[in-house]
């Protein structure tokens, strides 16, 4: 009779521990959604994305010269004295290397049979180089500052801005020979300019 006892207590015992064992229905559950929503939803926390928590080099913030340095190297004058005097050493270039190919350098029209000297071809030479680059400076300069312009004025940086800012150009300079130079000016420049974009971008 003790021992019927003794199993039955013994089986009660083992009964209810692994009843005990299993969680009640009123513990808090982690949903699947919940976890979502803190991974990729509303929830998640921005992280600040800055190149040395990524592994990167830490970039110090810019001082105020600095800023006032990116600042005047944005601007349209600064950018219009650049084209200025980009254009003044292509031209000056292009004008020597027109007038090193030229078989006519040097040669005095009143006396075409007379043999130049070095002198007089070098100096030939230097007066076309020098013309071209007051050429291609002037028109550098205005071409800039006018696609600059437009491009401020539109808020947008695309092909349209060359196409305006070279039918302004192209118009400008021909308009010096008459209204028909002046339209065909800018038709041409403008075509050429619509050209050089679509090649570069």
């Amino acid at each position: 009779m003790a021992a019927t006892t003794g199993a039955a207590e013994g089986a009660a015992s083992d009964s209810k521990g692994p009843i005990s064992s299993i969680p009640s229905m009123d513990s808090p559950t982690i949903q699947y959604s919940m976890v979502l929503e803190h991974l990729v939803g509303e929830k998640r926390p921005i992280k600040e994305l800055s190149p040395g928590v990524m592994g990167g080099l830490p970039v110090p913030p810019k001082s105020d010269e600095q800023k006032m340095l990116e600042r005047g190297m944005e601007s349209c004058a600064f950018k219009s004295v650049l084209a200025c005097v980009g254009g003044f050493v292509l031209g000056g270039a292009f004008g020597v290397f027109t007038a090193g190919i030229d078989t006519n350098v040097g040669f005095d029209p009143k006396d075409p049979l007379r043999t130049p000297t070095a002198r007089e071809v070098l100096k030939d030479m230097g007066q076309r180089g020098m013309s071209y680059a007051k050429n291609f400076a002037i028109v550098g300069a205005m071409f800039s500052c006018t696609e600059c312009i437009i491009e401020s004025h539109r808020g947008k940086s695309d092909w349209k801005n060359a196409v305006y800012s070279g039918c302004v150009t192209g118009g400008a300079i021909g308009f010096r020979a008459g209204l028909k130079a002046g339209v065909l000016g800018c038709g041409g420049f403008a075509a050429f300019s619509a050209a050089i974009e679509y090649y570069l971008r």
